[in-house]
């Protein structure tokens, strides 16, 4: 991963010039290049923030659901904590009794997370959003990975779909590995060593060839389209 941080939002909300990233991707590989070519514009979309409690909160309860499920059981929960953000709702979130957060549908796993993730945002562990857009990203993924519940991948997802930055390479996702078998043609099943070493071409947008890497799998991560909702 690299150490980039996030600039000022360019065309899309993204930390970087997009057309200059698919020019260099092209330029770095060829067979990636032919990818792009069958793929089409690149067609990544941000998910809006309203505080990085929020999201990880959201990440937390639809981890291993089904989006409906998770969602009904997002509703519940946010009805208990209502009109909070951010702070606020990591401090309202500690004034709810776990049977009341058992009755929205939390599993004791994500019970736990949720009071460990408002703890540490309350503490400020957790950092806040406009404090994490001047991070690195390897700094933000430290940072969160220390939340019971949240993994490199979670965090992964936050840095490329919530904060749009350009080099990152979630190298053990299975659509990422799929996608470069297919892409790369290869036999077998990609290892994360694979993709990480072919990678170091197409450093520092990765963000960008992991998408169409994605997208030769139509497997795009599905990631909630609103945060703290």
């Amino acid at each position: 991963m690299s150490g980039t941080k996030r600039t000022s939002p360019r065309r899309g909300g993204f930390a970087f010039d997009t057309d200059v990233a698919i020019a260099h991707l092209r330029a770095s590989d060829k067979t990636l290049a032919r990818l792009i070519d069958r793929i089409g514009p690149f067609r990544m979309e941000l998910k809006g923030a309203t505080s990085l409690f929020d999201v990880l909160a959201e990440a937390i309860v639809y981890q291993q659901l089904h989006a409906r499920a998770a969602a009904s059981i997002h509703a519940r929960v946010r009805a208990l904590i209502p009109r909070t953000r951010g702070l606020a709702a990591a401090r309202a979130l500690t004034l709810v009794s776990d049977d009341a957060l058992r009755g929205a549908g939390l599993s004791r796993s994500k019970l736990l997370a949720l009071r460990d993730l408002a703890a540490k945002t309350l503490d400020g562990h957790v950092p806040t959003l406009a404090r994490a857009r001047r991070m690195d990203d390897e700094a933000v993924i430290e940072h969160l990975t220390q939340v019971r519940g949240i993994g490199r991948w979670t965090a992964q997802m936050l840095l490329m779909f919530r904060l749009g930055r350009p080099d990152v390479l979630p190298v053990g996702d299975y659509g990422i590995r799929k996608g470069f078998g297919i892409a790369f043609r290869r036999s077998e099943m990609p290892v994360p060593a694979d993709v990480e070493k072919r990678g170091e071409r197409w450093r520092p947008y990765r963000s960008v060839a992991s998408w169409y890497l994605w997208r030769a799998t139509d497997s795009i991560p599905a990631v909630p389209a609103k945060a703290g909702t």
